[in-house]
């Protein structure tokens, strides 16, 4: 296997374009990565495109606005996980050598998508869907779960979007860039106790692009380029296998895996991207990537290690609840913004010597599994 370097990384401005096509959305982000990457679009080589609610062939009609044809294309589609799906097919093509360099491209918009303001539906045969256990269902459930274990307060949770609103503030490309107090997002409207609608990601539109190569070419551009030191996908198992649901086998396996294949641990990680689509799971995730021991995530909260200036700022960008979760787009994000840290690029959020970073992406309801798929990358320089 080659090693993969980063080339270019792009976004388009994120928030509620009902008046912006699919394409147009996907455009600016690719545009942003060939410039950031230096190169001709022309020199792409393979595309990968992940995307939910849009019509046919997406990675087509979004790369032929810009001069690419004739070129391998796939459209993917992995729920919340399709961005990390996309990085994970380009990086398999890039590491045995089929191609040199190619893009891989997550786009979604969400305000004209068939779900827009509603609950995503369960499908017909997800019993417990049918019976009500939605998104915000299940993750209250997990909260509740925290307090009566781990000792998890009302203000912790609401003190995760206190912090990823505050990171949201520091990013030109969020949606969202309003400081909240805790009391200000307890008071908010209730969604599914003890889940407020400040602790819930919003419905968000836009498109991020991440452009890979072999390390021979990304030398031809850089001297010191963001290395693509592992990169894991793996899908879900059965719930029954699992003996407590605040811990995820997925993403303690996912996070293991990556960790094995780029030589490092949860201790030498200097910033984190993760998927937080309601604030009580971003806790979490903390203990699925190893950063604490079972049940002390919220110690980790207290005592800032998670914040922008912290000893591993989690989700700098604003995470899902402020940056935005425009779903298949995510995937992709987490990991332009990882490779933002690293090169010293990301602004008033920036991690200081970032030198490895983590971004994890989770997504998808299938009835009788813990979930869809879980992705994790892992960028070092």
């Amino acid at each position: 296997m080659r090693e993969v370097a980063i080339l270019g990384v792009g976004q388009s401005q994120f928030g509620k374009f009902p008046e912006k096509k699919v394409s147009e959305l996907g455009r600016e982000a690719v545009l942003a990565a060939i410039k950031d990457a230096g190169l001709p679009a022309k020199a792409l080589q393979v595309a990968y495109c992940s995307r939910i609610f849009d019509a046919m062939v997406t990675a087509q009609t979004i790369l032929k606005e810009v001069g690419v044809t004739k070129i391998e294309m796939t459209n993917v589609e992995n729920a919340c996980a399709g961005g990390s799906t996309s990085v994970q097919g380009l990086w398999k093509d890039i590491a045995t050598g089929m191609y040199d360099i190619g893009i891989a491209i997550g786009v979604e918009s969400m305000t004209t998508s068939p779900i827009a303001g509603k609950l995503i539906p369960p499908d017909k045969d997800d019993l417990e869907g049918q019976l009500g256990l939605t998104m915000p269902a299940l993750f209250a459930l997990l909260a509740r779960r925290q307090m009566d274990e781990h000792g998890a307060t009302l203000e912790d949770f609401a003190q995760v979007s206190v912090k990823n609103h505050h990171h949201g503030c520091l990013n030109p490309m969020a949606q969202y860039k309003k400081e909240f107090t805790v009391e200000e997002v307890l008071s908010s409207r209730m969604i599914c106790e003890p889940i407020t609608l400040l602790q819930c990601c919003p419905n968000t539109d836009g498109a991020a692009a991440v452009i890979m190569c072999s390390m021979d070419v990304a030398r031809k551009y850089t001297t010191n380029p963001v290395k693509v030191l592992a990169s894991v996908l793996l899908s879900g198992g059965y719930t029954y296998e699992r003996d407590d649901i605040t811990i995820s086998p997925l993403g303690q396996q996912t996070a293991r895996k990556a960790y094995d294949m780029a030589g490092v641990g949860p201790e030498d990680l200097d910033v984190i991207e993760i998927h937080e689509a309601f604030a009580p799971e971003e806790l979490l995730r903390y203990e699925d990537l190893g950063l604490c021991r079972p049940g002390e995530s919220v110690k980790l909260l207290r005592e800032g290690a998670t914040a922008v200036g912290g000893r591993v700022p989690v989700n700098p960008s604003g995470g899902l609840l402020a940056l935005g979760h425009p779903l298949s787009a995510s995937g992709v994000r987490v990991v332009a913004e990882i490779t933002m840290h690293l090169r010293d690029q990301a602004g008033a959020r920036q991690t200081p010597g970032a030198k490895v970073g983590l971004a994890h992406m989770l997504g998808g309801v299938v009835a009788g599994l813990e979930a869809g798929a879980c992705g994790i990358q892992i960028l070092g320089r």
